[in-house]
């Protein structure tokens, strides 16, 4: 290793010549306790000290190997070591959702648990190393499974809606006897810092908590604010947190100096033991100071004056604790620096060992966890009987009864419901209302409102309460209202529901299938945010499948495949229903019920394969949801004329089923898109990129909606994709031959 810079010297300089000054307490035996009646020893001291300087010396291993260009990430928790105090207070089983300035924490509960080199497995991190015990060479995450940490990338408040659903499931988990990896005492603890808890996501999290426990519903989460004053250049009030959440009702409140280890000590064991014993959310704000600046190579005395500087040096919490065991008489200035010393020889021993380790070379290797599919095992589960009471439905419960799309949807739930004890069904309206639409009308009085509950009107808490049941051992459903909403909660599935895996290695998964009502056609009604027909930033995540049903049997078959996909591989699904389809009932013409169908004529529908409709020779449509029953109409047109075209439904837009659409494109030669999203953005362009990367030399071409956003009223029907548009195309395409 080679030098350390000017700030890492002047902060290992200060602690050592502070310590050295430190006078002796009389000699005191290891098992006595620090204070009268604490709970904490002077061995335990000893023990936190010990995390703490390992946190500290993993820090400055982080920013040397990135000095060597061998290490890649270095956010360091310097100043935050108090936070293994947190540790300390909670049970090793408790689960852990960090802050990635959580070091100290991290350190403890690992040591804790036993057979866990924290040392080692934080620097295969930050080399990027596969032999990197959680994510496997693809990210520096604080993460355990042997320790019940769930880990987190960047931790800028998102991973807080995961955690109030995991504290709203655990209690669930174990009334409804679903196994679940945690106890049902177990307490929720989640970190995050100041800055990140004004973020709305923090805010609605916490919001959503406080509401579930006034409900009487059990919420046991600790919320741990590391406030060191500043986000990043930003500085925060050293009174705004206490303002912002200390008179909080139903959020029972705490404050310790991170940097005294007895006060952080007590009062995160006093927080632990109250959530514990409430069942309700707590806030503990621990002050720390944050030392080396934000991260890397960031300078902060380009925007930080030398006196906040210096004074956050003397609140460095790794030479408080040391004086401290000094000062009570449970170790000499010597002893404690020898300590410090051997942990900065073991962390500097360990980085050089691992220098030489393997990391990530092949794409396969990257992707692994990103997208895990056993279709055979998905198909068995999928097609599973029920073995619970009568399914409800708004049609005859008869199955083979023929059903408009919506009816099939409830249907198939009600079976889901029936058949399997982990599975729940939520959203805004689902419960006592049925649904805007009535798709999930009758379940809840049918399953009760455990199986089946509204939420609160906050998409970023719907989707939290999904991820947080997930890994608690649950298959959630939860409902976006309207396909414009879920953008207000991307992230939670962008940067969460599809990277637990990834950056676990697959040791942590996310069950989950979103029903989402969406695309347009809605004769005008709603404007935009009720006919929104984007849906490029969900097709742009990685390993998320996307189902688009057109018909009441594919609804079913589908929707009964992502829910075992789910179970099976932990795929995160997106279920998108056309809302113009849900009661559609006709074909053709008034009265014909063409586009009804039975809900069990195919009970299974692989993830990637698509569906055709007719054999024509002429020429292929392909589209998807409401653009198939246009396109039918379209091609029994063009039937009346002579030419004969085929209707390929899609139905999962990720992934695209690429090898029935190359077949299909071959057996005609010419392709026509129907696709009723925009032209930039939208599903034809993925389309005609796969026939063109697959070496199709037939024609294409594609008809879209426009791009803009969907008007009020008739306006709609001037940007929209239409029936007249698709034969247009369609003479078009053929009369270029």
């Amino acid at each position: 290793m080679g030098r350390i810079n000017e700030r890492e010297a002047e902060l290992d300089g200060w602690f050592r010549a502070e310590v050295a000054a430190t006078r002796p307490g009389p000699t005191r035996p290891q098992q006595e306790s620090l204070e009268p009646g604490s709970e904490l020893t002077g061995a335990r001291a000893l023990e936190l000290f010990e995390a703490q300087a390992t946190s500290r010396h993993l820090d400055l291993a982080a920013r040397q190997l990135a000095r060597d260009g061998v290490g890649y990430y270095s956010i360091g928790s310097s100043g935050h070591e108090g936070n293994a105090a947190v540790a300390a207070a909670l049970r090793v089983n408790d689960p852990a959702l960090l802050h990635y300035r959580s070091g100290g924490f991290f350190v403890q509960r690992t040591r804790q648990v036993g057979g866990i080199d924290p040392i080692r497995d934080v620097l295969l991190g930050i080399t990027s190393a596969i032999a990197d015990p959680i994510s496997g060479g693809r990210h520096k995450v604080f993460g355990s499974k042997a320790a019940h940490i769930i880990p987190q990338t960047s931790t800028i408040a998102s991973h807080l809606p995961r955690a109030v659903g995991l504290a709203f499931a655990l209690e669930r988990a174990a009334q409804m006897k679903v196994a679940c990896p945690w106890p049902s005492d177990a307490v929720v603890v989640c970190s995050f810092g100041d800055a990140s808890a004004n973020h709305s996501t923090a805010t609605g999290a916490i919001n959503t908590a406080v509401h579930t426990a006034q409900l009487g519903v059990p919420a046991p989460i600790l919320f741990v604010c590391e406030d060191n004053g500043i986000g990043i250049s930003v500085p925060t009030s050293r009174t705004w947190i206490e303002q912002a959440y200390g008179a909080r009702p139903g959020l029972r409140y705490f404050e310790a100096d991170g940097a005294e280890l007895t006060d952080a000590f007590a009062t995160a064991r006093e927080a632990a033991n109250w959530v514990r014993a409430h069942r309700k959310p707590a806030f503990l704000r621990l002050r720390t100071v944050r030392l080396l600046g934000h991260a890397g190579s960031d300078v902060e005395s380009a925007y930080r004056r030398p006196a906040d500087i210096a004074a956050d040096l003397r609140g460095d919490p790794v030479t408080r604790t040391a004086r401290l065991i000094i000062g009570a008489g449970f170790a000499t200035p010597g002893e404690m620096l020898r300590r410090y010393s051997d942990i900065g020889l073991r962390v500097t021993a360990t980085a050089e060992s691992i220098r030489g380790e393997a990391q990530l070379t092949s794409a396969a290797a990257i992707m692994a966890p990103l997208a895990p599919a056993r279709p055979t095992v998905v198909r068995t589960d999928a097609l599973r009987g029920s073995a619970g009471p009568a399914a409800p439905s708004t049609a005859d419960t008869d199955a083979g009864t023929p059903m408009t799309l919506a009816q099939a949807v409830n249907h198939t739930l009600g079976q889901l419901l029936a058949r399997d004890s982990d599975v729940l069904v939520f959203g805004e309206d689902v419960g006592r209302k049925g649904g805007v639409y009535g798709v999930t009308k009758g379940l809840q009085q049918t399953f009760g409102v455990r199986r089946v509950f509204d939420t609160l009107l906050d998409e970023q808490s719907v989707l939290g309460t999904a991820l947080g049941a997930g890994v608690a051992g649950f298959v959630p459903i939860p409902e976006i209202q309207y396909l414009a909403y879920v953008h207000n909660a991307l992230d939670q599935l962008r940067g969460e529901a599809s990277t637990l895996s990834f950056f676990s290695n697959g040791q942590y998964r996310n069950p989950l299938v979103v029903r989402i009502a969406g695309l347009a056609y809605q004769k005008g009604f709603g404007g935009h945010f009720h006919n929104d027909n984007s849906i490029a930033a969900l097709r742009d995540i990685p390993g998320v499948v996307i189902a688009a049903p057109a018909r009441a049997d594919d609804a079913a078959a589908m929707l009964r495949t992502c829910v075992s996909a789910a179970r099976v591989d932990g795929r995160v699904c997106v279920y998108l229903e056309p809302i113009a389809l849900y009661h559609t009932r006709d074909l053709h013409r008034s009265g014909d019920g063409g586009w009804l169908a039975p809900a069990t004529a195919v009970r299974h529908a692989e993830i990637g394969r698509a569906r055709v409709h007719g054999t024509g020779t002429h020429l292929t449509i392909v589209s998807f949801a409401n653009g198939v029953p246009m396109s039918l109409r379209v091609a029994r047109r063009l039937a009346e004329r002579g030419v004969h075209a085929r209707v390929l439904d899609l139905r999962w837009l990720s992934p695209l089923p690429v090898e029935d659409l190359l077949d299909n494109a071959r057996a005609t030669g010419r392709v026509l898109v129907a696709d009723e999203t925009r032209r930039g953005g939208g599903v034809s362009e993925a389309v005609c990129t796969a026939l063109l990367d697959a070496g199709f030399d037939g024609r294409i071409a594609r008809v879209t909606s426009e791009d803009s956003f969907i008007p009020l009223g008739p306006a709609a029907n001037v940007v929209l994709l239409d029936e007249d548009r698709i034969e247009a195309a369609a003479d078009k395409l053929l009369a270029a031959l």
